[in-house]
């Protein structure tokens, strides 16, 4: 019997997986701390005798290198992968034994990368999984744009064939193991549910049930930006990854704290959102460490930018630094655990600004010191915004600063993490803010959004509180 187990980054929104028989097993896609890996395979009691990679990842540094020293495995990388490092290369195809009775065989996925690869798991010369990387996604496929802007339509096409490829080899009980599609910004969309087969894929998704024309003009027309730091990680994976070092960095006190900062350097606090509204260091920035904080402070920061952590435990600290280890911010320049009153300086005392919710907004609509900024992508403000809002995602709200009018700002997302980020930011720039920390269902049911058809309460002069509306 096989087994395969799944490794969750629920951070990035990636898995990886471990599949083997009695012996030895295979790690598909390894993230860059590769101990689970090794915890995996140490509780089945098999040997990782071999390591896959489904192409070179554009969203998260690889440890399938490293995994590969530590375990004496055999590194399969797709051929047409241009990596500065020795692999075994895997060609369209080629088959490479498991286990006893349990083998692995390729097939070329072009569409998300020109050498995306995925890897048909069989059994008894059956097949029983299909590890398609950023291939087929549950209910979608790996976007397309992320290698060079010349080849998107290209690869958008190729997505379909490869999507066909599968759905035409394969029988329809055999299992699809993704590893995008659950938060990762390499998914053309989110994946809808945990667990799917190529027979339910045949059902929806629009790559099995879509022309090609159709289905690569809404795949192109969909296409979020993408984070800034995936520039680093494609040739991060290529030359072959560092060692990682996971040891509590530096400790910073209050005056090293202030020097960075005054360095330009940025300081960073990873407290929950509540706890970072009620008092932190002036300046620092608020990424909690509960939320995607290896995707938005990646994304955010300069690249190379020294960053010191502030935490308010050493499990937090460590849990932060694993995540950014992922994505390529190796060592912190610093860090403190405690509480603010301890990361200031004496004669000091911690920052903080306001909380609200929607209905407290809805009551300053139209004021003329209120400027309500929108930070959500542009797909989820086409949905429904609050009229007059300024719209400035937060990728792009560090480089913008100037672009938001004077005024108190309310700033909102579309659940209040990336709000509090954009609060950080704007307080740390001097600016009056307001964070609103709620879910933008809320301002729905407040009425206080505009959509693409009819009108809001607050067009038709009606407020939230006069219609006797709450969230």
């Amino acid at each position: 019997m096989f087994f395969v187990d799944t490794i969750e980054l629920a951070g990035l929104g990636n898995r990886s997986y471990l599949a083997g028989g009695a012996h030895t097993a295979v790690a598909v896609d390894p993230p860059r701390d590769l101990d689970q890996v090794i915890a995996a395979a140490v509780r089945r009691g098999v040997r990782v005798s071999r390591v896959v990679e489904t192409h070179i990842h554009n969203d998260y540094v690889s440890g399938g290198l490293e995994l590969a020293r530590v375990t004496g495995a055999v590194y399969l990388v797709p051929a047409a992968a241009d990596v500065s490092f020795e692999r075994f290369a895997v060609h369209d195809g080629d088959t490479v034994e498991i286990d006893s009775g349990l083998v692995l065989r390729a097939i070329a996925t072009p569409g998300h990368t020109p050498h995306h690869t995925s890897y048909v798991l069989e059994e008894a010369g059956a097949a029983v999984a299909v590890f398609t990387g950023g291939s087929l996604l549950i209910g979608s496929v790996g976007r397309p744009d992320l290698v060079e802007p010349r080849l998107t339509e290209r690869l958008a096409r190729a997505q379909h064939t490869s999507a066909h490829r599968l759905a035409e080899e394969l029988p329809d009980e055999t299992l699809v193991l993704p590893t995008h599609g659950f938060g990762s910004f390499c998914s053309s969309r989110q994946a809808e549910g945990g667990h799917t087969t190529i027979g339910k894929e045949k059902s929806g998704n629009p790559a099995l049930v879509q022309d090609v024309d159709t289905f690569v003009a809404e795949l192109l027309a969909g296409l979020d930006d993408v984070p800034a730091y995936y520039a680093h990680m494609g040739p991060a994976n290529a030359a072959g990854p560092a060692q990682i070092d996971l040891t509590p960095p530096a400790v910073a006190d209050a005056d090293a704290i202030a020097a960075r900062l005054a360095a330009g350097e940025w300081v960073v606090d990873l407290r929950s959102r509540v706890a970072f509204a009620e008092g932190h260091v002036a300046g620092s920035f608020n990424f909690e460490a509960d939320g995607k904080v290896a995707t938005y402070l990646a994304w955010l920061i300069p690249w190379g930018k020294p960053v010191t952590l502030l935490a308010e435990s050493p499990e937090q600290l460590a849990d932060a630094q694993r995540e950014l280890v992922r994505v390529g911010i190796d060592r912190p320049a610093a860090a403190a655990v405690g509480s603010p009153t301890s990361w200031v300086r004496d004669g000091e005392t911690p920052a903080s600004f306001p909380r609200a919710a929607f209905t407290d907004l809805a009551k300053r609509l139209g004021d003329d010191d209120v400027v309500v900024l929108d930070v959500r992508r542009d797909s989820e403000r086409a949905g429904g915004h609050v009229p007059g809002s300024v719209h400035i995602p937060v990728h792009q709200l560090h480089k913008r600063l100037d672009d938001v009018p004077a005024g108190e700002v309310w700033v909102h997302c579309a659940s209040g993490m990336r709000a509090a980020i954009a609060a950080s930011l704007l307080d740390a720039a001097g600016r009056k803010v307001v964070a609103v920390d709620d879910g933008f269902a809320a301002a729905v049911e407040a009425g206080i959004t505009a959509v693409e058809a009819g009108i809001t309460a607050v067009e038709a002069g009606i407020t939230a509180v006069e219609a006797g509306i709450t969230a």
